[in-house]
């Protein structure tokens, strides 16, 4: 017997459609999501309304915070997690649509100088990581991966990294929970230390697309300065993230040859490894640059995905809030944590030092 159109059979009884258990947590980002920008709104209407400057929160720190309150009161009930994890998801979906903002030219300069300081980034975020792991007395392979997914793009590039180098679950576990702990720390400082040193949109972009881990978090921290901040630190961000193959290539190569898990023989599946660990949405990005820049998309058409990439920023800033477990990063220790902060904190440090000192070669939109 043929199930039902939408349905499939098994063991005699009908299931709905896989999609569908993604719609309640796809409500709940939603929710979560407007809640956060009614939240922003109603502050400056109060404001206003009493003649009194009240702090401006931006939409996207309310969203994670609505969502961080929820997930560690309530908790996210079962039926709501598959919609929840989605959330990475959107954040492709709307790096993707903002591509439509720029023209090939701007963002192949602004790749091109960027990358000059993300190598500089990343050979004194390694530096700093291994050293101080070693000197706090981190295994070689932890500190390895907070390496990685301080130097490259958080936790997808410590995902890549952990089978790469034969890392096992615990210490790839410890490595996410400081890297989602610290993007949490500099979404919510960064902006802060960005307005009290006045630094222009482009320049704040350009130091949280080179000094933030994770790409949700580096897009959110933009998003929170100025809109402009966050297309730059998005540029920025997507350049380290198309280094992701050959920087886990490289730690593969090193732990090979001290008994870890080798990757690739040859030039053949070197090529496949960088290419199956490269961050497919990057390209996405760039062709709706190169359509936006052959002038495919009329003005109406370029706001219209503005707008949607926003909403699609938006539930992923909300799933954010929803997937942060204080809990669990209590319960991972604090040693990797404080090996991976004080990375960040030089990293922060030489990020700001490199963009105040470069960034009037930076002309942007």
């Amino acid at each position: 017997m043929t199930a039902p159109a939408g349905t499939t059979a098994r063991g005699g009884g009908l299931t709905a459609i896989p999609v569908l258990r993604h719609v309640p947590g796809l409500l709940l980002l939603a929710a979560v999501g407007v809640a956060g920008t009614l939240a922003q709104n109603g502050i400056r209407a109060i404001g206003k309304a009493a003649g009194t400057a009240l702090p401006d929160v931006e939409y996207v720190l309310w969203a994670i915070i609505l969502g961080l309150l929820i997930r560690n009161t309530l908790g996210v009930a079962a039926v709501f997690r598959p919609g929840v994890a989605t959330y990475e998801f959107w954040l492709k979906i709307g790096i993707v649509l903002l591509g439509a903002r720029f023209v090939l030219g701007d963002l192949a300069k602004l790749g091109g100088l960027s990358l000059g300081l993300i190598l500089v980034d990343m050979a004194v975020a390694t530096t700093a990581i291994l050293l101080v792991g070693k000197l706090s007395g981190l295994g070689g392979k932890l500190s390895s991966l907070l390496a990685i997914g301080t130097s490259v793009c958080g936790v997808s590039a410590i995902i890549a990294g952990r089978g790469s180098i034969d890392a096992d679950d615990e210490d790839s576990g410890y490595a996410i929970a400081a890297i989602l702990a610290l993007g949490a720390v500099a979404l919510f400082t960064f902006p802060l230390i960005g307005h009290a040193l006045h630094l222009s949109d482009t320049q704040f972009g350009l130091w949280a697309g080179l000094a933030v881990d994770n790409t949700a978090e580096t897009t959110a921290t933009g998003a929170a300065y100025s809109p402009h901040a966050q297309d730059v630190a998005v540029a920025v961000k997507s350049t380290r993230n198309a280094l992701i193959g050959l920087v886990v290539l490289g730690y593969a190569a090193y732990w090979s040859t001290r008994g870890g898990k080798s990757v690739a023989n040859g030039p053949k599946e070197r090529a496949v490894f960088v290419w199956r660990t490269f961050p497919k949405f990057v390209l996405g990005f760039i062709a709706v640059s190169a359509l936006a820049t052959a002038h495919v998309f009329t003005k109406a058409e370029v706001t219209g995905l503005g707008n949607l990439s926003k909403w699609a920023f938006l539930l992923c800033f909300a799933g954010v809030g929803l997937n942060f477990d204080l809990r669990q990063m209590a319960r991972s220790g604090f040693r990797p944590l404080v090996v991976a902060a004080l990375g960040l904190v030089v990293v922060a440090a030489c990020s700001l030092g490199l963009v105040l000192l470069t960034s009037r070669w930076f002309t942007f939109g």
